[in-house]
């Protein structure tokens, strides 16, 4: 994407009400609407569901589309990406989606305790390397920090193309405890629900044209 596509996706991003940019400091100054967001935002008592690192927002548009008494925020820090979900959300008339342009390590100011019912992790950078382990998003660093904003049997699924990084999730939920709900090392080659098969994100579309197979797994975590 050019410099200058860029820049008109950030001015845009600015015009959309269910976008949210929100630096360090404004979330841990308090962020008006963490633990309020379906009464707050919404205006609705239904579950919410978001997708961290969301990109160009494929899963929280698809899901949204699908359930529409759900609630879905896409988390991310790349704005130009946002962009896409914003503009189908818009296209798409949804009144159930919002986006958080922000770092996800910091996603416990950005929801209350037990806000949350699903998280969906789609496709994140597997950060392979030991030596960056903390930065993947199903270690138990962050597994910490979704505790504090899961509620109690809720859900949390991973969909991605590289199996180090799958496997090294799998040995997580062992090793710590968790109940590991399914798991497929080959998505389109069993049969599986529409919402695993029909949305696509962006980068998983090109890892099936190169003959990656996708992998996934829905995951509870241990009780405290």
């Amino acid at each position: 994407m050019s410099k200058k596509n860029k820049l008109h996706h950030f001015a845009e991003n600015e015009t959309f009400d269910n976008m949210f940019q929100l630096s360090y400091e404004q979330l841990v100054e308090g962020f008006k609407y963490r633990g309020k967001w379906n009464n707050g935002f919404f205006g609705n008592n239904n579950d919410l569901t978001i997708e961290l690192g969301c990109g160009k927002g494929e899963y929280t548009v698809g899901l949204a589309q699908r359930f529409p008494d759900t609630n879905f925020i896409g988390v991310d820090i790349k704005g130009a990406r946002i962009w896409r979900g914003l503009k189908n959300t818009e296209e798409g008339n949804l009144s159930n989606v919002a986006f958080i342009r922000s770092r996800i390590n910091l996603i416990e100011f950005m929801f209350g305790q037990y806000e949350v019912s699903n998280i969906w992790i789609t496709f994140p950078d597997p950060h392979p390397t030991p030596i960056k382990e903390k930065r993947r998003l199903t270690s138990p660093q962050f597994i910490n920090r979704y505790y504090k904003v899961l509620k109690p049997n809720g859900t949390i699924h991973l969909k991605t193309d590289n199996i180090i990084f799958f496997e090294y999730t799998l040995d997580v939920i062992k090793e710590h405890g968790h109940e590991l709900v399914y798991y497929t090392y080959d998505v389109y080659g069993e049969q599986n629900d529409e919402v695993l098969t029909q949305i696509q994100t962006f980068y998983e579309k090109k890892w099936i044209e190169n003959g990656t197979k996708i992998k996934y797994l829905k995951f509870r975590l241990k009780p405290i």
